[in-house]
């Protein structure tokens, strides 16, 4: 089945820079000089994309719930912190984006960042307001910092270096903790990619050509480590109560791979730039050591 997978994102692929060729092509060239109705169509597309969102949170997310005076709490000891890596990973690529996104519109540099890359913190900010507003949750302190910390990673790159050698990826597969609990960690994949904590990876996946010019490294070849964790059937506290089988308790793991910068691969097409940009968000199966306080150090011919 996965390489059924592969093979149709290889058509996929071949289909693209068959059609992304005459006027597909000249939309998805960035402007050389700021193009005004880009621009507009940016900002209006952002702002559309962002209050839909958050209604529609408002509306299916805590509607359900009573609200409460704005209030912070602290969640920073559940998960085993994976989802302060969701919170940094996200903010990251939103503002990454919405970066790309005035590049597109010929911006000048200073207003990709100014005005882009605070995207994802600006729009995770305000789902924060809404937790903070909401009985059954609150504002998270450790959430507003991993938030700040994504747009800092990506923001303190184009600054030093500009460009992005090292980026935050992300992994997942099935795990049986979801058969536990599925109305908290996903009844479906699709909601389990989101909810499961336990089947998800977080990696900062560096460039290696971009720290050693000279060398003869391929160019899109990467070194990645990542963070994940698994046996969290509950944010903190312990398994017990929802439990079948004895002994399962939580643990970290923490994994050292190659990976594959699809922002490097040579193509005039400015469709394929674009799709390897959105798709550059996950990382790409490939050997992998694992090691964790459980069951020590391991080889995965291939993990994802």
């Amino acid at each position: 089945m996965k390489y059924k997978g592969f093979l149709f994102v290889g058509c996929l692929l071949v289909v693209f820079n068959c059609t992304a060729q005459g006027k597909i092509d000249s939309f998805f060239k960035p402007s050389d000089t700021l193009n005004n109705k880009r621009k507009k169509a940016v900002f209006v597309s952002e702002a559309a994309f962002s209050a839909i969102t958050l209604v529609g949170l408002n509306q299916l997310w805590y509607a359900d719930y009573p609200r409460s005076k704005f209030h912070f709490i602290n969640d920073n000891q559940e998960w085993l912190q994976m989802d302060k890596l969701g919170h940094l990973f996200s903010s990251y690529h939103l503002g990454r984006l919405g970066s790309e996104m005035l590049q597109w519109s010929g911006a000048t540099p200073k207003k990709q960042l100014l005005y882009g890359a605070g995207l994802g913190f600006a729009f995770l900010t305000a789902v924060e307001v809404l937790d903070g507003f909401s009985s059954e949750w609150g504002a998270s302190s450790g959430d507003v910092i991993a938030n700040a910390t994504g747009t800092a990673l990506y923001v303190s790159q184009q600054l030093l270096w500009k460009e992005q050698r090292i980026t935050p990826k992300f992994s997942f597969h099935n795990t049986r903790f979801a058969n536990y609990r599925p109305e908290v960690l996903g009844a479906s994949f699709s909601e389990q990619i989101l909810k499961d904590y336990n089947g998800q990876t977080y990696w900062l996946s560096a460039n290696l050509k971009s720290f050693f010019r000279d060398s003869k490294i391929p160019k899109i070849l990467n070194i990645a480590v990542g963070y994940g964790a698994d046996g969290m059937l509950t944010g903190k506290g312990e398994n017990s109560p929802f439990l079948t089988e004895e002994n399962l308790v939580k643990s970290r793991q923490f994994y050292l791979s190659l990976d594959v910068d699809l922002t490097k691969i040579d193509t005039k097409s400015h469709f394929l730039k674009t799709f390897f940009s959105v798709f550059s968000v996950l990382k790409i199966p490939a050997p992998t050591l694992e090691y964790s306080g459980r069951e020590g150090l391991k080889a995965h011919l291939l993990y994802f």
